[in-house]
């Protein structure tokens, strides 16, 4: 059986607005109604003989992940939660030792979660050829036929032919210049790095062995630390620390000499840029791709995105993309956008949060949205779904005031439980321990004014918590 096993990792930088570090592009809807990590699971959960997906991701992530597997109906083979960012190599480590656990002969196909792919049967069809190469003991990558002399991939050169379409590795190459990869394009003989993998579990634990063996003791001892948390598998966070912070290829795939790659022509791109977007994107007759409510006069070769709540007008421009969220717009020159990073690098050094969190931040239970701001009060709006429920917890440095606008809140404070309808408000005042709840088969919605010395998200003590926050 295939086992699919979808990395979800990501800083959220590389989209930046729209994408942020709490909510990075795979869990994005950017073409189509499903976000990208959706339709990488779809993707691979339709492939013949093929098991529930194990997903690799960030402890920050985790609820995004569950909810999203749960909205497409798919169950998840498992959700590994990654205690330290620590790069590709070791992640995968720790999938295959998930799957020989149970299944020692398993095969895996590792699929980064943030990919489009247009033509799913020749992806399928490269799949096939991958595993005949697999069974035969091969680490299998796929290599994308290159449409252009791309300087922002890694690129492969084929060496001698393996049968199935399938060609031994000649070498690995790092990200070119112009010239250079106008001349892998016209060699034809290489292909883009798709970061995307297949071969025996077993057969990637062996070769680890061998070639990092200290990645492989890290997994090892952060996996057999192993803890399950609700829908979540926790490893062990210093063991995993002590992992080297290498990819897949340095650790494994150019060092092994038994890498093959399958070239493929299938409509990918690792939209790794707002312009790569726009170029997978349908766009009008004036090459422009528009997105919310945008107006526009004597506009070309433009990506124009705008957010729920205002209109976008555009005048006689070209080649921009303009990207507007709540609380944050992006203008940029359309060959401009791969700096977008420089703007994430400033955000930080100047110790601000936009990098971080979209103004609405999504919860296990809900979501909020910090609609006001000043230098001692904040006002979100708050959803809960129903069956959600807050962690029981106090503030040290602020006092609420709640307002239900539509539902039902069953509220505590310290030793007082009430309900409280639509148009009842009440007050939490600094130090008490409370917590709200929705019974109810409908959502919650209520504002809730804080006011103190200090209000950021850290001043929450947490005393009980059913998704096992801390």
């Amino acid at each position: 059986m295939l086992h699919p096993v979808v990395l979800s990792g990501g800083s959220g930088s590389r989209l930046w607005p729209l994408s942020r570090q709490n909510q990075p592009k795979q869990f994005l809807s950017l073409i189509g109604d499903h976000s990208l990590f959706q339709e990488t699971i779809l993707r691979a959960s339709a492939l013949p003989d093929t098991g529930a997906p194990v997903t690799v991701c960030a402890d920050d992530h985790r609820f995004m992940v569950g909810e999203q597997l749960q909205a497409i109906g798919v169950a998840n083979g498992a959700i590994l939660l990654e205690p330290v960012a620590r790069n590709t190599a070791p992640a995968i480590a720790l999938a295959a030792l998930h799957l020989v656990a149970s299944e020692p002969d398993a095969t895996m196909l590792v699929l980064p979660a943030d990919h489009l792919i247009e033509d799913v049967e020749a992806f399928r069809d490269a799949v096939a050829r991958a595993a005949v190469l697999a069974d035969q003991d091969w680490l299998v990558t796929f290599g994308i036929h290159p449409d252009y002399p791309e300087t922002g991939y890694g690129y492969i050169d084929r060496g001698d032919a393996l049968g199935v379409g399938g060609f031994k590795v000649g070498r690995f190459v790092e990200k070119p210049d112009l010239a250079t990869a106008e001349g892998y394009v016209a060699a034809g003989t290489y292909a883009w790095n798709s970061g995307m993998f297949l071969f025996k579990a077993q057969r990637y634990l062996d070769e680890l062995a061998r070639l990092a063996p200290k990645i492989l003791e890290a997994a090892r001892a952060a996996y057999a630390q192993a803890s399950t948390d609700l829908d979540f598998i926790r490893l062990g966070k210093e063991a995993f620390a002590a992992s080297p912070n290498d990819s897949i290829d340095y650790a494994v795939m150019e060092k092994t000499d038994r890498a093959a790659v399958v070239p493929v022509s299938c409509g990918w791109s690792d939209i790794g840029s707002w312009s790569s977007l726009w170029a997978v994107a349908e766009r009008d007759d004036d090459n422009n791709r528009y997105e919310g409510d945008v107006i526009s006069v004597d506009t070309r070769g433009s990506l124009v995105r705008a957010s729920d709540r205002r209109m976008i007008a555009t005048i006689g421009v070209e080649d921009l993309v303009i990207i507007d969220t709540p609380d944050a717009t992006l203008v940029a020159r359309k060959d401009r956008v791969q700096d977008v990073k420089m703007i994430v690098d400033k955000l930080k050094q100047a110790g601000r949060q936009e990098h971080l969190f979209h103004r609405k931040v999504y919860r296990p239970w809900g979501n909020y949205d910090s609609i006001d701001m000043g230098e001692r009060f904040q006002v979100k709006r708050i959803v809960v779904k129903p069956g959600g429920v807050l962690s029981l917890q106090k503030h040290h440095k602020r006092a609420e005031h709640w307002i239900v606008v539509s539902g039902v809140a069953e509220v505590t404070c310290d030793d007082k439980v009430f309900d409280l309808h639509e148009n009842q408000s009440t007050y939490i005042p600094l130090g008490s321990v409370h917590r709200l709840r929705n019974n109810g088969s409908e959502p919650v919605e209520l504002i809730e004014v804080q006011s103190g010395n200090y209000l950021g998200e850290d001043d929450i003590v947490r005393l009980e918590d059913v998704y096992g926050r801390s």
